[in-house]
């Protein structure tokens, strides 16, 4: 087995991970939330508008401000929405685990062992919340 189709089998194993199945389930939960996609709808609508408001030459300041704290106030609602909640925690869960794969990808490609490395760098806790990113 070649290394593409070894890696075509690891995709099947992350599709049949319990975190990557919660995830698509969370997404579907969330596609057919109608009121959070009314509100990811006006999201991008007021967000379009506060763009092309900055593009202008001669800036409405009273608008832009407007705009922005209208902006801040639909994703506070998108983001304390329970689907929108779920979904999050759910890409989160998937997230780590594909950051887990890519940290031992990635040391065994600088030469480690690969059955010894660690699936974190080191000084990880491994919640990403308060991370500024992996190396």
């Amino acid at each position: 087995m070649d290394i593409i189709e070894t890696t075509r089998e690891l995709g099947k194993l992350i599709q049949a991970d319990e975190r990557y199945k919660a995830y698509v389930a969370a997404k579907e939960v969330n596609d057919k939330d109608d009121e959070l996609q009314k509100l990811i709808r006006e999201f991008e609508a007021k967000r379009y508008e506060l763009n092309m408001e900055m593009t202008k030459t001669d800036k409405d300041t009273d608008k832009l401000k407007e705009l922005d704290g209208v902006i801040k106030n639909i994703y506070g609602e998108i983001m304390v929405n329970p689907s929108m909640a779920a979904f999050n925690a759910a890409k989160n869960a998937v997230d780590g685990l594909l950051g887990q794969i890519n940290n031992i990808i990635v040391a065994s490609a600088n030469g480690e062992d690969p059955m010894t490395c660690p699936a974190q760098p080191a000084g990880c806790s491994g919640s990403c919340a308060s991370c500024g990113g992996c190396h």
